[in-house]
């Protein structure tokens, strides 16, 4: 079953819903108010997926005063 975002058209609450394609949308989690479907670009394929996707979105942005650098085996960038 695939999963959906979806932003509560009262409150505003975003959320993921994991259901079948042909379930209706659900309730707001927050407020009980009617939700839509969002349309979002592809989640991220590295990172620390393992925590969801909003937490891997977060571990890309640069923390101020430090740039935090990952870099595989073999990596040639050059910039270790």
């Amino acid at each position: 079953m695939p999963t959906y975002d979806y932003q509560c058209t009262q409150c505003q609450h975003r959320f993921e819903a994991y259901h079948p394609i042909s379930a209706s949308n659900p309730e707001c989690l927050t407020c009980g108010g009617l939700t839509e479907k969002m349309f979002l670009f592809a989640p991220a394929m590295h990172g620390n997926m393992a925590c969801g996707r909003e937490q891997a979105m977060r571990s890309f942005e640069q923390n101020s005063g430090s740039i935090n650098r990952m870099h595989g085996p073999g990596c040639r960038c050059g910039q270790h």
